[in-house]
């Protein structure tokens, strides 16, 4: 079995306590908290969508495939690059597809992933600028899977010209990348945009490309399409700006605002890594995040993934699946699928409990807000060995209940069954403002190492909820007080 694939039986190991009630007052599909008060339509479009809902990214996969080269826009953070086997970034992949060859990747990806759920095309380039490439795959897909959702991502500089296109295709689910609604601040970040066979700098160029995407917004909502917006927070450039945008979004009707951090580093190629432009820190983020509550509902669990990514977030098993590797004909069964997402379905009720127990037990505790990072492999458990992390998920918690925050890239620890200690430094640099790791194991010398460093490491409660066990954690660490003691 793929290393990405969770097993039903994992997801049924362990059951939460039960209590009465449970679901949550949240309609934030960014939310770990499931469909709360959300319409019922909206909520089936979302609920089995791993980057439209926080909740979903625990039991589904998604996958990406690169028909779309050609891009109308260039971004000083961008290098769209290929054959690149080792980086997971938007713009990467390791093959370009025609759409026949794309169908037959999606058919074999779907007989080996039951958890695969989402079909989306993220580029390497644009993927309404290679328009004809990005239809033909979705109708084809479309024909062999017709119980996968379609998403599709873009700068938005063509997309006034295919809503009817979208509609057609059943493609309920958008994203737009939208860094500025300045064009002067635009200028700073876009060289060049070439539309209607013209190629347009500086503010021309930005403000044509402003006014399409908020055009493509509105038409897309009209239609009521989902639209997510992308943004990429540029220290110094647009950062405290990207609050004005998620307040221009929200007004158009943008279901969610993913703010995500540059990746900015020479070695990439971009003009901003070349030029020393920093990518925001982990807190930076969080902080603008904060500051955007209240406003657009934000996605905080986006990895941003490779154009031809395939698994679960924050995993990716693109190189398992590469054309080489492909059968002439997939063996595709659906029971698998339809067996999964029973289990899940049992879950996701279990876990709605357990949430529900956690929020009681926090809710009478006076002490301050703690960020913890957890170890996990998915499923919404603590249920990964610490020296195998290649990410933590941060939650913070307070007596407001457990709250999903964002996630930290590191290395892992372990190297052929031991500690390295140079791979320590990377990931106390990621750890940087955690108080406490969860995780199902650890060795005794991480241990201490993290002891030293100020960061404690707990490893009682393998294999349960998240935010039960962090709650938990929480109430007996800081101790359980009335308002009136």
């Amino acid at each position: 079995m793929s290393r990405n694939v969770i097993p039903l039986s994992s997801l049924t190991r362990i059951r939460p306590p039960q209590s009465g009630g449970g679901g949550c007052a949240s309609a934030s599909c960014g939310s770990s908290e499931g469909s709360g008060d959300m319409p019922a339509h909206i909520w089936d479009k979302v609920k089995d969508h791993p980057c439209y809902s926080e909740e979903a990214h625990h039991y589904f996969a998604r996958m990406h495939v690169a028909v779309a080269p050609a891009c109308n826009i260039q971004c000083n953070y961008c290098n769209r690059k290929y054959d690149c086997a080792n980086e997971s970034r938007p713009g990467v992949t390791s093959e370009k597809l025609t759409p026949e060859e794309a169908a037959r990747k999606v058919m074999a990806v779907a007989a080996k992933v039951p958890q695969l759920s989402v079909l989306g095309v993220a580029g390497p380039g644009d993927s309404l600028f290679d328009w004809r490439k990005t239809f033909e795959t979705f109708r084809l897909v479309e024909q062999l899977l017709p119980d996968i959702k379609f998403c599709i991502s873009t700068n938005g500089l063509a997309l006034p010209d295919h809503i009817e296109r979208i509609v057609d295709h059943n493609i309920d689910h958008v994203t737009i990348t939208l860094n500025t609604v300045d064009p002067a601040i635009g200028a700073a970040i876009y060289p060049w945009v070439y539309f209607n066979g013209k190629r347009y700098t500086g503010i021309d160029g930005a403000r044509i490309l402003h006014e399409r995407q908020m055009e493509g917004l509105e038409a897309l909502t009209a239609k009521g399409i989902l639209v997510k917006i992308n943004s990429v927070m540029i220290p110094g450039v647009n950062d405290q700006h990207l609050l004005e945008v998620n307040a221009a979004i929200k007004a158009k009707g943008a279901f969610l605002h993913n703010v995500l951090p540059l990746i900015s580093d020479p070695a990439h190629g971009t003009a901003y890594g070349l030029s020393g432009q920093r990518g925001p820190k982990p807190a930076e983020l969080k902080e603008l995040q904060d500051k955007l509550a209240g406003g657009a509902n934000l996605m905080r669990h986006c990895r941003q993934c490779r154009a031809d990514a395939v698994g679960m977030l924050g995993e990716d098993l693109s190189q398992d699946f590469t054309l080489d590797k492909l059968p002439e004909s997939a063996a595709y069964d659906p029971e698998p699928r339809r067996l999964y997402r029973e289990v899940v379905e049992q879950e996701r009720a279990d876990r709605a409990q357990a949430l529900a127990a956690a929020q009681v037990e926090v809710a009478r505790a006076l002490a301050p807000a703690q960020l913890v990072a957890v170890c996990t492999k998915g499923g919404g458990r603590i249920n990964q060995h610490f020296g195998h992390a290649k990410e933590f998920q941060v939650f913070e918690v307070d007596s407001l209940g457990v709250r999903f925050v964002g996630h930290r890239k590191a290395d892992t620890y372990c190297q052929g069954g031991y500690g390295d200690e140079e791979k320590l430094d990377v990931v106390l640099a990621a750890l940087e403002g955690i108080s406490t790791v969860f995780t199902a194991k650890i060795g005794r010398c991480p241990k201490n190492d993290l002891k030293a460093a100020g960061i404690e490491a707990i490893d009682l409660y393998p294999f349960e909820y998240i935010e039960t066990a962090v709650a938990r954690w929480y109430a007996e660490a800081f101790g359980i007080q009335t308002a009136t003691a």
